[in-house]
């Protein structure tokens, strides 16, 4: 089962959701991975402390033009949606941070003057971290595109009865790509202003999907109870309701397992696996 924990917006507890999840599942005895795909901020590792035993880099796929067979007719310009070629008169040029690496302008060159090379853009790691098996990936500094990283990421999935994906935040590209393909979607929110307008959008973005999905809301006290009252008037479950604790700030604040040090957190996170063994309506 393929499960994306994701959030509208960031500081949410996403990540504290996932990564104990992870941990609760594995102390219970399931096969677990986890693949951070948070790929230009990754800090599940914070948490899950993996011994990492592979590191590679990811790579995507970007054009070169041989000027000497470039006749500039423009093809590549035309069939780039992305501006990441520009066909002038004396010069082709690629503006690979742009290239979203579709291999178009290879196809279209009537003259065979354009080739894909790889082009590093980030750092692939694997390991485990007992019976967690572990994958992040880390995008290099002033890359445009996370995508392809996040890709990265899921492609090197282990297998595993419960494979989680910690998505960035979000309702973008990255956070679209991320959770593509999954069996469930967990939101993770706030019961704040801020928190149902960012779950509002995000459940937009898992209903344009057309994925299964529920709401996990985080420091549940806090607010009022408008998070519940749009999930009931949309018909989204909540899965879970993680009070507001000090002790469970206190235990983030520390980089500690939160399920390993308050019980009560990971009661709640033990129920939030039980219910959603039993599956979750769309």
């Amino acid at each position: 089962m393929r499960i994306a924990i994701a959030s509208g917006k960031g500081g949410t507890g996403k990540t504290t959701v996932a990564t104990n999840m992870a941990h609760v599942a594995a102390r219970a005895g399931c096969g677990v991975a986890y693949l951070d795909c948070d790929v230009e901020e990754p800090n599940g590792h914070i948490f899950l402390q993996p011994v990492i035993d592979d590191t590679r880099p990811i790579e995507k796929p970007v054009p070169v033009v041989d000027q000497g067979l470039c006749s500039r007719c423009g093809a590549c310009s035309r069939i780039c949606r992305f501006g990441a070629i520009a066909s002038l008169p004396k010069q082709t040029l690629v503006y690979s941070e742009l290239c979203h690496a579709c291999g178009g302008c290879e196809l279209v060159c009537p003259c065979d003057a354009i080739k894909e090379t790889p082009r590093t853009i980030g750092t692939l790691r694997s390991g485990t971290t007992g019976n967690i098996r572990f994958v992040d990936g880390t995008l290099n500094i002033g890359e445009a595109m996370s995508p392809p990283a996040i890709q990265a990421v899921k492609n090197a999935a282990p297998e595993a009865g419960l494979v989680l994906l910690d998505a960035p935040p979000g309702t973008s590209c990255p956070a679209i790509e991320a959770v593509r393909n999954s069996d469930l979607v967990i939101l993770v929110t706030e019961p704040t202003p801020f928190g149902l307008h960012d779950l509002a959008l995000a459940v937009e973005m898992v209903r344009a999907l057309r994925l299964p999905m529920g709401v996990v809301i985080n420091r549940a006290g806090i607010g009022d109870d408008s998070v519940l009252r749009y999930c009931s008037g949309h018909r989204v479950p909540v899965l879970a309701e993680i009070p507001d604790d000090r002790t469970v700030a206190e235990a983030y604040s520390q980089g500690k397992m939160i399920a390993d040090a308050v019980p009560a957190f990971a009661k709640r996170i033990q129920d939030l696996l039980e219910r959603v063994d039993y599956g979750v309506p769309a």
